[in-house]
């Protein structure tokens, strides 16, 4: 199986690089860009074949070392 883990900041948590990428875009000739939120995905391949098994591993992953959760939030996917 194989996880995917997207990992963001939470609404109201200050993000430097989301705005440094802001203005990069504006620099570049994007305009209209309002805001952009940056985050991280991580894949995680897994040995285990039941889906269910796997979320719970995986969310124990991302409450433990993956994800900051005090700001940050995360969504999993798991797919064959």
């Amino acid at each position: 199986m194989r996880a995917r883990v997207h990992v963001t900041l939470k609404s109201g948590v200050l993000d430097p690089q989301g705005k440094a990428i802001q203005h990069a875009l504006e620099a570049l000739g994007f305009g209209g860009v309002d805001a952009v939120r940056q985050g991280k995905v991580i894949e995680i391949d897994l040995a285990e074949t039941d889906a269910g098994k796997a979320r719970v591993v995986v969310e124990d992953m991302c409450r433990q070392l993956l994800a900051n959760t005090v700001i940050e939030n995360y969504a999993v996917e798991i797919a064959d």
